[in-house]
This record gives C-alpha cells, structure tokens and sequence, in this order.
C-alpha cells in the first residue's frame, strides 16, 4: 500500500528534493489525489487568494504568446482561465512591486526613479496602507514567500511589518539561486535570504530558489485550514530574473538553442512552469482549488541580454516602450464566470488592490486615494473596463533628451522629462523612453542575430523626444503619428501636467554605507534604528554590563 505524504518532499520535475528516494509519476500522484477527494471540504464565501509575480519574464515568453519554451501548465492554467491580453505592469521591479501592493502610482509614493537598492535607506513609504494589511483586516491569513524588493533599511519596512503573517524569502532585487548572496560592488556582499525578520541560515538547503520557494509554499498550504479561515499568498518567485542559473537537466530540453543566455533562460522559464504545476495540485490536495482565485503575473518585460524576448513588441524591460510595460498576465478560478476567454480591456498593476480586496469582502476607504480600478467584472465576466487610461509614470530625475523642451510640448510640458501615457488607444512618450529596438527571439546563431538586429535597430540622433502612437491599431509602436495629430498631443501633454501637480517629491537617497552587510553579522538587512529601538537597544546593553561588571 503506498501513502501520500507530504509537505515538502512530495516534488517531482523541478521540485525533486536531491535526497528523496521514492520515485512515483504525476499521473500516479494526480490518481492518488482524485480517490482522497476533497478532504478539507467547502471553504468560507471569501475566496483564497494566490498571486504569482515571477521576475523579467518577456511577453512572448510563454508558449500560448507563440515561444518556443515549454511552458504546459501556465497554458493550460491561461485557457482554462481568463488571459490578459491588454495588460500592464511597470519597466522595473520595485514599481511594479510598490503599486500591486499600495493599488497606486509611483508619483503618489515617491518610487518614481529606478529601483531600490539595497544600501539606500529607503522604502515603500509606511504611511501607504498595503493589500495584504486590508486582506488581514478582511479576515485573513497573509503570507508572502520569494522577494520582496521594498526596501528594508529599517525594520518597519519588512514585509512582517507591512502585513504579513509570515515571510520566507529574499530582501533584494537579485543574487544567487543557490547561495543566496548578493554583492553590491566588490566591497558589500552579503547573504539575502529570510525567515521572518531574522537570518534564515537553518532554513538554508542550498536549493534553487525556485524549487524552495515552491516548497515553503506548499507548506504553507498543507498548515493552513482552508475551511476556518481564508488565505492570501503572495508567491514572488525569483525567476527568471538574472543571474542565469538552473539545475542542469532542464538544459537538455533546449539543446536546439545555439544562443547560451536564451537556452538558460528558456530552461529556468520551464522550471518555474513545473513548479506551478506543483503548486496547483497542492491547492487540489489540500482542498483550496474550487474556492480559490490564481493571479499570475510578470513585474514588468523581458531583458533580451539576458536571455529575455518581448517581440514583437518594441523595447525591454527598464523602457516605457511595449516591450517594458505590456505584461505576460492571466487569471484562473473555478469562481470566473467566463472561462476560456480573452480580456483584452485596459488593466493596470495598480488594479489588483481595489479588485482583491473587494473579491475578499475588505473595505476601501476613500482615503487610500487609488489610482487602481476594481476590474473584477471585467475579467470575470467580460464587462467594460472602468479603466481608461494608464499614467506609466513621470520621471523627473531620469536621464533628460538633449532635444527636448517646452517649445516641442507646446508650452504645456517639457518633453525633456520621460513621461509615458495611455489614454484609450493613444499612447504618449515624452524625453528618453529607454532602449527602443525590436528584438526578434534570440534562437539562431549569434552571426545572423547581429545582422537581424541591424536591422531592427533605431538611431537616437534623429532629435526626438515626443512620441504618439495608436497602440490599438499600432502594438509595435512602429508608426509615430506626433507630427500627424498635434491636438491628441496637446490634450494628452494637459493631461501629463495635471497628473504631475498631484505627484510628490521623488525620493532616492544615496547610499548609506552602514548598509553593509559587514556590520550585519554578514546579513544583508535593517540597520537604521528609530529612537524607540535604539532605546531598547541601550537598556539591554546596559543591563548586560550590570551583569558582567557583578560576576566580575
């Protein structure tokens, strides 16, 4: 007779512990898991609530968009569910994070400039209210596993702090899958992986990022009672961010690859594929499927250097071209009404937090200041979007066009300043958008990709720094229509300025080398102290001089 058991060595395919002897197929397992039932029975009215952020995952890298990479369970997750055809998320990691977890733009927190990194004091700003403290408040149990990239210079911007049950993961945008150290120039290096608010050296196996996070996952799920009380996880995988790193049989799969950093990254987009699988059927087994909604969702485009494809959309990520901000995104739920569909309104990152916590019986108060939408409606049942436009953002502090002034916004913008806007079908970029060339996917030698890429390639010295294109008509962006409709750019350049009397001050301090992890115990983590912390930090210290100074 063979027993199921579990949490976490029940894993095949990516999630296969080094150490686990007993070999036993999915289709046995699958098999295994429809005789048991649902054991756990019916959940409560509130649904549980799984969000999945995987990191710099291109557009078309997912085989329903047409890739060449493997990925059988997010299609068939997407089919069965609603895709997001006309969805869109930020260029970077920490906006995109900042706006799924306030619902609202980086004017309105100050995120406006790059990413936060990891010596600068800074983060999420505190007096933002965050999904999962109005899910907490709704009722339910909040856990977030992978990264977490909000910053942490001190001890209220941890994830703990902003919401969260629980925490297993990492505090930086990025480091090593298996070690999990980051270094920060030759001098700050520094270990990056977290149980709670401490150092989780014990917890450390030395496993793939990917396959640990999905493990921490699914114990969460099998110590959880989906019947008493409802959950939200929030699973931020590190995947398929840089540094290229995968267990190597998912390498043979892709032999047919001659490009290194495209096979690597289509063999960690296949990893990240099975580790979903794996999660799924636990949902299945521990009784949260039929009362659960999935989000899925990439931060923001794919990185061609690194391996990345967003064609045949225009730019990458870290660019407010297509390729930036238009995300791979989906939702599936046994509680959609329309399965098998497409969504191809207007949805934004921001949109999440008004959308889950009214699908979770939470309240919004009108104080919060949203700038996301409640799209529910939307995906589930096809209704219009209440969203009509997107502020992409307004960087006042980014790299400014050489050729860019007042004169070219009409006396109403300086079109120096990168700004992006969408509005209906009308997209506006004003200063420097980023890297603007169409990458075709890197799957042919390196000799025609060059030659491929010449030709795809667009000049900077042509004086631009103000776009218009028709997206709707135009997704490429490969018809610049500025010149031809002047008052669609000056109605949106109005539109740019308003929104930019609503934003704050831009916030990005410099690095602050007491951030290193040397004076940490070898820890990347808080090392700014409030004075109520730096109080109790004196009392203790006093205390254990007492004592010494008494048996001395």
């Amino acid at each position: 007779m063979f027993i199921l058991w579990v949490p976490l060595s029940l894993f095949f395919g990516c999630i296969i512990s080094q150490t686990w002897s007993v070999q036993m197929s999915w289709e046995n397992w699958n098999a295994e898991l429809h005789n048991q039932g649902n054991e756990f029975g019916k959940s409560s009215s509130q649904p549980h609530i799984i969000f999945i952020l995987v990191d710099d995952q291109g557009f078309r890298d997912v085989g329903y968009h047409g890739s060449e990479i493997k990925t059988p369970t997010l299609d068939r997750l997407a089919a069965e569910g609603v895709k997001l055809e006309n969805y869109y998320v930020q260029p970077l990691c920490s906006p995109s994070r900042s706006q799924l977890m306030t619902g609202r733009y980086q004017i309105h927190t100050g995120l406006q400039h790059s990413v936060i990194r990891a010596a600068q004091p800074n983060c999420l700003p505190l007096e933002n209210i965050t999904l999962p403290q109005k899910l907490k408040n709704a009722g339910y149990s909040t856990h977030m596993v992978g990264k977490w990239h909000l910053g942490f210079y001190k001890r209220g911007c941890l994830p703990t702090q902003r919401g969260f049950d629980t925490f297993f993961g990492s505090l930086l945008g990025s480091g090593d899958y298996y070690s999990h150290y980051k270094c920060q120039g030759p001098s700050m290096c520094g270990y990056d992986l977290y149980e709670g608010e401490e150092a989780a050296w014990e917890q450390d196996r030395g496993l793939y990022s990917t396959v640990m996070f999905t493990q921490k996952a699914v114990s969460i799920l099998a110590n959880h009672n989906p019947r008493k009380q409802p959950l939200f996880l929030y699973l931020a995988y590190q995947a398929v961010h840089s540094p290229l790193q995968v267990p190597a049989r998912y390498l043979e799969r892709y032999k047919g690859i001659p490009n290194p950093y495209r096979r690597k990254y289509a063999a960690m987009v296949s990893c990240l594929d099975e580790a979903i699988h794996n999660l799924t059927l636990a949902l299945k087994h521990y009784g949260y499927y039929d009362n659960t909604v999935i989000v899925y969702s990439s931060d923001n485009g794919g990185q061609p250097l690194a391996g990345g494809s967003n064609w045949p959309l225009r730019g990458s990520k870290a660019t407010y071209w297509e390729g930036g901000i238009k995300a791979v995104g989906f939702v599936h739920s046994p509680l959609l009404m329309n399965k098998g569909t497409k969504c191809r309104s207007l949805i934004h990152i921001t949109d999440w937090f008004p959308t889950l916590v009214t699908l979770g019986e939470g309240t919004l108060d009108e104080d919060l200041n949203l700038d996301g939408y409640d799209v529910w409606e939307t995906i589930s049942e096809g209704r219009p979007s209440p969203r009509h436009d997107i502020l992409h953002n307004i960087d006042p502090i980014y790299i400014k066009a050489k050729n860019g002034s007042w004169k070219a916004g009409y006396g109403l913008w300086n079109t120096a300043i990168q700004a992006a806007l969408r509005v209906g079908h009308w997209k506006l970029l004003t200063g420097v958008p980023g890297y603007s060339d169409w990458v075709p996917p890197q799957t042919f030698l390196n000799q025609r990709l060059t030659t491929r890429l010449h030709n795809e390639r667009v000049r900077w010295d042509r004086g631009k720094s103000i776009w218009l294109f028709n997206i709707t008509a135009d997704p490429y962006e490969r018809v610049d229509l500025s010149q031809r409709y002047p008052h669609i750019v000056k109605k949106m350049l109005m539109r740019l300025a308003q929104y930019n009397k609503t934003a704050v001050p831009v916030c990005y301090p410099t690095k602050d080398l007491r951030s290193n992890p040397q004076y940490n115990g070898g820890v990347w983590g808080p090392w700014h102290k409030d004075m109520r912390e730096q109080q109790e930090e004196d009392e203790i210290s006093s205390l254990f001089v007492t004592c010494i100074v008494i048996q001395v």
